[in-house]
């Protein structure tokens, strides 16, 4: 609700890398800003489920961006991805690589490396 993390891949679509964060409140800006810089083949985005599948209260924040993508970019596909976990595993991807605790407090890095594993995990999905 507050940042959002996001992620890109090679050309090749083989390796999901963090990009940024951005406030959620400038997110359509910086997403029209990137397109005109940038060729976007599609949108992944993390879609927040239970441990029963099940979608959870935080799509009512997620869907309504979803119809905007669809609509406004009406040519690149959308694709949701599952996203439980993903901010623990980033945690662990952080410690692993060494970071620094303060560092890892940092939300914002916590969004961006969680946005790669979310995009990571859609690129290893679609090479199968």
């Amino acid at each position: 609700m507050k940042r959002t993390g996001l992620a890109i891949c090679d050309p090749t679509k083989i390796i999901a890398s963090p990009l940024t964060t951005v406030l959620t409140n400038n997110l359509n800006t910086f997403i029209e800003s990137y397109i005109a810089d940038e060729n976007i083949e599609g949108f992944v985005i993390g879609y927040p489920r239970q441990m029963n599948y099940k979608p959870s209260e935080a799509v009512r924040y997620i869907n309504p961006f979803v119809k905007y993508l669809e609509k406004k970019y009406s040519d690149i596909p959308v694709f949701l991805v599952d996203e439980r976990f993903t901010s623990k595993m980033a945690v662990q991807a952080m410690v692993s690589g060494g970071m620094k605790k303060q560092k890892r407090r940092d939300k914002a890095n916590v969004d961006k490396i969680s946005a790669a594993i979310i995009l990571q995990s859609f690129l290893d999905q679609k090479s199968k």
